[in-house]
């Protein structure tokens, strides 16, 4: 769409650089993200809609409650691994699944949501999936005779590495972003980024030529300068003194970029945020919980998504909490409940709305947690178990090995920390190939996706309708 026109009066909210106010203006220019992705579409499955919805489980899901086998025989490993950590086995919510080695599973009892939507085919879970720069063994491993991903078992490193998939670097673009790079020109509008971010500022978003566009859980979203959404004499006395002092040319360069990024985003701002004012109220209800809150917002921004002119997006949202090194069995009754409701209420929404095929949504965390107990909680770790949801989900299946969870097993290297054995390039591809990501662009995306995949076979996992 083109950009909406706006007098001179609505691109700044002060009348002198000390009434203008910095904080103000870098809010402004931050949360407006207005470095958008220009690089030319290099290859794309078609340029319907997608969406991909990222949400951050920040600070390591105990992901080995959340998903449990419940056969006797791979249930009683669980339960003498996790001690008083484990689950009753009475309590999980049954999955109408069986595995190829015959285990069955259930799902943590506040998920009641979440085990509708996989025994109805709308959700799938990914497990025993990590960080891991190539294909490694328990020995390799142990014995470090194969290069391992940077700062394992480190909150920081390893939530930035499943952001970038680059677990041999400590780099700053996410995957995320770095699709952005080669996808964004496909939307008509070029002043809003492709990446929308409830987060903040974050890893996985920011590419080479793109970063997030961030906006908040409440109100039209995204976030303008002050006095010209006020209506107060004294707002609009500055606004006046501003028009004089701005309605001119400065032959100073950086005096004159400045002006213009702060007109761009002001105009960019009431582009967006009229659009949103625009969409109807949804008849789905969403919990009053940070989670649920910025989900709606996602949602809301996705019924706007013709009036933005947007062909592909991304989405980035961050639930923290998760580093449970104490009353991790209380926690998670809690937490998990909140995601299983919003989840379920995201879904809802994009199905109201007819979007539910063109949108998928997927959970990351810094890594699972041990097995053993450490009194009342668990440590960190490293492989664990993930959930992705939508209608082009090939749902109602788990992906990837679930490991055997005895202590000493061919996986467990010590302290019940699990080798992953789904690289988290896999997991992403597929998400990637779904949203038009050619082959050919795949090792731009994900550099050491080689180790793991032949590029240009069939999807890795086949979790999405590709």
């Amino acid at each position: 769409m083109s950009k909406k026109h706006i007098s001179r009066r609505h691109f700044l909210g002060t009348a002198s650089c000390a009434a203008l106010g910095t904080t103000t203006f870098f809010n402004t220019l931050l949360n407006l993200g207005m470095t958008n992705a220009l690089a030319a579409p290099r290859g794309f499955r078609n340029n319907d809609y997608r969406a991909l919805v990222c949400i951050l489980l920040a600070g390591g899901n105990d992901s080995y409650n959340m998903l449990v086998p419940t056969n006797t025989a791979s249930y009683n490993a669980y339960a003498a691994s996790r001690s008083n950590l484990a689950l009753l086995q009475g309590d999980l919510l049954p999955l109408n699944y069986t595995d190829g080695q015959g285990q069955t599973f259930g799902l943590h009892p506040a998920m009641p949501e979440v085990q509708t939507l996989f025994n109805s085919g709308k959700l799938a879970l990914i497990a025993n999936a990590g960080t891991l720069v190539q294909p490694t063994t328990k020995a390799q491993a142990q014995n470090e005779t194969v290069p391992l991903p940077k700062g394992l078992l480190s909150h920081a490193d390893q939530a930035q590495q499943w952001q970038t998939s680059l677990p041999d670097s400590r780099d700053a673009q996410g995957w995320g972003g770095r699709m952005a790079d080669i996808l964004s020109s496909l939307n008509t509008n070029q002043d809003i980024s492709m990446s929308i971010s409830l987060g903040g500022t974050n890893v996985f978003q920011t590419g080479q030529q793109s970063t997030e566009f961030a906006i908040q859980n409440s109100g039209t979203g995204s976030v303008g300068i002050h006095v010209y959404e006020s209506q107060t004499w004294y707002d609009q006395l500055i606004r006046g003194g501003v028009d004089s002092l701005l309605n001119q040319q400065y032959q100073d360069i950086f005096k004159q970029t400045y002006r213009d990024k702060v007109r761009d985003a002001q105009d960019t701002h009431e582009v967006f945020s009229g659009a949103l004012a625009a969409v109807p109220p949804f008849a789905t209800s969403f919990s009053n919980n940070p989670l649920s809150r910025d989900l709606h917002m996602v949602a809301r921004t996705i019924a706007a998504q013709n009036a933005l002119g947007m062909s592909r997006q991304t989405f980035f949202v961050q639930f923290g909490g998760w580093d449970h090194h104490d009353e991790v069995l209380d926690n998670q009754m809690a937490m998990l409940a909140v995601v299983s409701a919003a989840l379920s209420e995201f879904q809802a929404a994009m199905e109201e709305i007819a979007m539910d095929d063109c949108v998928t949504t997927f959970t990351v965390s810094d890594f699972a947690r041990t097995l053993t107990s450490n009194g009342n909680g668990s440590d960190h770790a490293w492989g664990g178990n993930a959930l992705v949801m939508g209608a082009d989900v090939n749902g109602g299946v788990i992906y990837g090995e679930y490991p055997d969870l005895a202590l000493g097993s061919g996986l467990e290297l010590g302290n019940g920390i699990i080798l992953p054995t789904t690289a988290t390039d896999l997991y992403f591809a597929e998400l990637a190939m779904w949203m038009g990501v050619s082959h050919a662009d795949l090792p731009y995306l994900l550099p050491n996706l080689g180790n793991f995949y032949t590029i240009g076979g069939p999807p890795p996992l086949g979790f999405m309708n590709i």
